[in-house]
Order: structure tokens, then sequence, then C-alpha cells
């Protein structure tokens, strides 16, 4: 690695690092915030789903944005939008808002992930190509997944122990300064490198164009295709899982207040991530396909989910939990790297994007079902019908790999030639 891609992907660390950190200050508590806050189990993952919602409408639009005006402008108005939308969400709690103020504010909170959502990604990859970067993408990805593991273990941590210190309300509130402090970072060090935005005088029509490109070399092209069409089983049954995992730890410890066991749930995963970035480009050098990982990932996540859902033994489900998230994490690299080399650089924020959509629109619908599924059957049974329903992307990914796509076998640099021709 060059001096220039040494530097771009330090500024890549450093937004993945604050972005993380902020992030996950609330990610040990959330589905206890809103418990307290009144809602139900079925209405707090419906204001999840309602977030995830909010990322199915505006994934492509925002995608749009980041190839249209620029990653940069993208970053900083996730940034500034996800800042405005937590310190609401602090407010509803504080008031014991009705159901319909959480769908709000929840589906503004999903408008601001998805102005992060392909943008930085995209920002990455073609700033590393014109750097002169020619190794594969898994290892800076890879560590990027870690970056983003140690920032959540902080955060989550620490977030379950400063709520149980003083309340669920603080560490939104420490989401809120963070996230204004990686707009400054942004602001400063940001720049669209290898990159020219197409600003068009008539934006409806740009909108358009961009559109029907991406539609072209995401869901026409069939290996893209598949791999986007798994995305809703496997991404929607992991947001539920990471969130429900809250308050069921809490119920296999006995005490439901105990918010730093909830932290602790978040930490697991977040050193999980850190253990599969490092393993990811290690797992990829002993096979000859990429899609191998990825189905075995997928499988094997989704048999440990349905063996937790068995478990009663609180330390046996923590371990089994540190499983899954190392499982599905080793997999989240390769399988970024091998979209990234089907994706030409001019519509890749908005396949991204609209990966990150189908993932998304899973979560839609998976969130209410299984919380439904907690309310009637309880929490364990919830988790292993999620386990069962995960299973259903490995098809798909069996079906992506039939077409032998040169991105499954080949070198960055060849796949890059392959996904501008």
């Amino acid at each position: 690695m060059n001096a220039a891609a040494r530097k771009i992907q330090r500024i890549y660390l450093t937004l993945t690092l604050g972005n993380t950190l902020a992030a996950s200050f609330i990610w040990g508590i959330n589905t206890l915030f809103l418990l307290d806050a009144g809602l139900s189990n079925l209405e707090a993952f419906a204001a999840n789903a309602f977030f995830t919602a909010g990322m199915v409408l505006f994934e492509v639009p925002t995608g749009v944005v980041a190839d249209g005006w620029g990653r940069r402008v993208s970053f900083l108005l996730g940034t500034a939008t996800l800042a405005a939308a937590t310190y609401l969400y602090y407010l509803l709690w504080q008031l014991s808002a009705p159901f319909w103020a959480w769908a709000v504010v929840s589906v503004l909170l999903g408008l601001g992930f998805t102005f992060f959502s392909g943008a930085v990604e995209a920002w990455l990859v073609d700033a590393l190509r014109f750097s002169g970067y020619e190794g594969g993408l898994e290892t800076v990805l890879g560590r990027g997944l870690m970056v983003s593991g140690v920032a959540m273990l902080a955060g989550s941590v620490a977030g379950g122990v400063i709520a149980q210190a003083t309340n669920l309300g603080v560490p939104f509130l420490l989401r809120v300064g963070v996230l204004l402090v990686m707009f400054a970072v942004a602001f400063w060090l940001m720049r669209d490198v290898g990159f020219t935005p197409e600003r068009s005088t008539h934006p409806l029509q740009a909108t358009r164009a961009v559109l029907n490109a991406s539609i072209e070399n995401g869901l026409k092209h069939p290996p893209v295709r598949y791999v986007m069409l798994a995305a809703p089983f496997s991404s929607g049954v992991g947001i539920y899982v990471f969130y429900a995992l809250q308050p069921y730890l809490l119920e296999l410890y006995g005490d439901p207040r105990a918010y730093s066991v909830a932290g602790l749930a978040a930490a697991l995963v977040a050193g999980a991530q850190v253990l599969g970035g490092w393993l990811a480009p290690r797992l990829r050098s002993l096979v000859r396909k990429r899609t191998t990982v990825l189905i075995l990932s997928s499988a094997v996540s989704a048999l440990l989910l349905v063996v937790l859902g068995f478990t009663r033994e609180f330390w046996v489900a923590l371990a089994l939990l540190a499983l899954w998230a190392l499982v599905a994490s080793a997999g989240t690299p390769v399988r970024q790297a091998y979209l990234n080399d089907m994706i030409p650089s001019k519509q890749r924020a908005t396949v991204l994007s609209f990966d990150s959509l189908m993932g998304s629109s899973g979560g839609v619908v998976v969130q209410p079902v299984l919380g439904r599924a907690a309310d009637v059957y309880g929490y364990p049974a919830s988790v292993a019908i999620g386990g069962i329903i995960e299973l259903i992307a490995v098809p798909f990914l069996l079906a992506s790999r039939r077409q032998h796509p040169r991105a499954d076998l080949a070198s960055a640099s060849t796949a890059a030639d392959s996904a501008q021709s």
C-alpha cells in the first residue's frame, strides 16, 4: 500500500471509528429505552421496523445524492440528520410520547443512516483505486470492520454503564455530541477522490438516469441480483436478533434493570466483529471462491440462532451469541468485496444503497413478525424462528455462485476491469 492509499485508509478508518462510536452508545439499551418509554414488545419492534422502513424509502434517493452531488456531501448530510433525529428520540422518551410519534422519528433516523450507506464504501473503493492500490478489498474492508468492532465495543459498554449510573436517555445525548464532532472531522478531512459528481441542472432527469443505470448494474445483473435477494432474510433477522438479545439476556440473567448486561451483549458482538474483520481475508485465502465464505457464513449463522433459541443458561447464551456474531462478521467484508468488484464506479453508491435497501426491507417485515412471536411465545422461540428464516438466504447465494462471475475468483484489479467493461 503506497502513501496515498494509506492516507485514504486512515481517513476511512477515522470516519468509521467516529460514526460507529456515536451509533453504538445506544445499541446496547435501545430496546430497553423503548420499553421504558411505555411501548410493548410489538410497538418497540414496530418502531424499529419504521426505522428500517425509512431506510427502504430513502436508500436509493440518498444513493443518488452520493453519486450526483458527492460522497462527502452525503456524509455531512447524514451526520446532521442523524444528530437531529436522535435528539428528537430523547425528547419523545422524556414526554412518554404516543407510538405514532416514535414511528415518525424512527423514519427520520432511517433517513440519517441512508446518507452513510453506500456513500462511505463507494468513496473508499474509488479513492483506493485512484491512488494505485492493487490489493484485495477484503483487507481494507476487514480493517474497517475491526475498527468498527472496537468502537462498538467501547460505545456499547459505555452506553450500558452510563445508562445504569444515570438514566436511559443520557447515551442518546452522547450520540448527538459525537455526531456533531464527526461532522467537523468529515468537513475537514473528506474529499471526493477518484470520482467526479455529475451534477445536473435537471435533478429529476439526472436521478432517473442514475437510477436506471444502477438497476442495470444491480438487479438486472444476475450474480449481483441474487446476493441482493438474499439480503432481506439475513439482514432482517440480524437486525431483530441484535435488539431482541437485550431483553432476552436480561431475562436469562434475572435482573431487568442490569443495563450493563445489555451493553455486554452488544460488546460481545463488537468483539466478534474485530476478530471477524481479521479473519475475513484469511478465510478468503483458504477457498477458491468468495461465495463459499458467504454460503457457509449464512448457513452456520442460521443454525446457531436455532440452537440459541433453545438455550436457557445465561453464559451458554453469551457464548452462542459471540459465535453467531463472529461467523456473521467474517462473511461481511467478503460480501462487500464481492459486490464492489461487480459494480461500475459511477453507480457504485446507488447500487450499494439499493443493496442496503433490500436488507432493510427484510427488517420492515421480519422485526414486527418476530416481535409478535416474542410477545406470544417468548424471546427464545422468536430467535429460533429467525434462524429458520435466515436459512432462506442460502439458495439465493448458491444461485449467485452458479453465474460464475469473475469477481468470485479474480483479484481486485481483474475484477475491477470486469466491472468497468
